[in-house]
């Protein structure tokens, strides 16, 4: 334990903590009494999504799932390992809902799911590793390109899945997905500009505070335009009947 954070970072993750808790009861209540098993998966996974950044956030706001780092110039930086647990761990969820509703094969949703944990573990790397700023930028760049091949997928096979549903299921996933593309896309932006690249152009206070905006968008916004979609939900075509084979 590394200590608490204070100032923005404390707050940003103050809110953050509350956000995703505040959002994790409204889904619960969302799908109370939900009896269709196949709808009721999609609030199950949210839920959990947002459940699991709480706890995330919770512990980064206590000084748990950070670090220091020292890199080579005698630089030290203080790194919040505990959000790529988190992104680990909900990000792969995320795609998970939108591959249910676009009715994806087994074949796609793994695609997706490596590409994403890739992209993930690599970044974690770059932000924890002990090394110099053109190794981090490195690491970054690999990440990024696991990034964009996750993007293609998203906006050519999995959006062709969804367009064999109906045409309310259909734009419904259009809309999510254009929201994850745009959401995630800024999130290497951050990371390029902010501490953990040490190009240090945005102060880790504004980065984490960012990270936060983004996170409670990426997770909670999504949920509630997905979950509030009740009679769209019962239109979706077999979400699980690929992973059933």
């Amino acid at each position: 334990m590394v200590g608490q954070a204070t100032g923005l970072e404390q707050i940003a993750l103050g809110i953050g903590a509350l956000g995703m808790a505040l959002g994790t009861a409204a889904f619960v209540a969302m799908g109370w009494g939900v009896e269709d098993e196949d709808r009721r998966r999609f609030y199950v996974i949210t839920a959990l999504i947002s459940g699991i950044a709480t706890v995330a956030y919770l512990l980064m706001f206590l000084g748990i799932g950070v670090t220091q780092v020292r890199i080579p110039g005698e630089v030290v930086l203080r790194i919040y390992w505990m959000r790529y647990v988190d992104w680990l761990l909900t990000t792969p969820l995320l795609l998970l809902d939108l591959a249910l509703l676009a009715g994806a094969d087994r074949n796609t949703i793994y695609r997706l799911v490596g590409l994403d944990v890739g992209m993930v573990v690599v970044g974690a790397a770059a932000a924890i590793a002990p090394v110099g700023q053109t190794v981090r930028l490195a690491l970054w760049a690999v990440s990024s390109v696991f990034f964009v091949a996750l993007l293609y997928v998203l906006a050519n096979q999995l959006s062709q899945q969804a367009a064999r549903q109906s045409g309310e299921v259909a734009a419904l996933f259009s809309v999510l997905r254009n929201i994850v593309i745009v959401l995630w896309t800024a999130y290497p932006i951050v990371w390029i500009f902010g501490t953990e690249s040490t190009i240090g152009l945005i102060p880790l206070g504004i980065e984490t505070a960012l990270f936060a905006v983004l996170d409670l968008a990426a997770k909670v916004g999504f949920g509630f335009v997905l979950l509030r979609s009740h009679e769209v939900l019962d239109q979706v075509s077999g979400p699980m009947a690929s992973l059933a084979d």
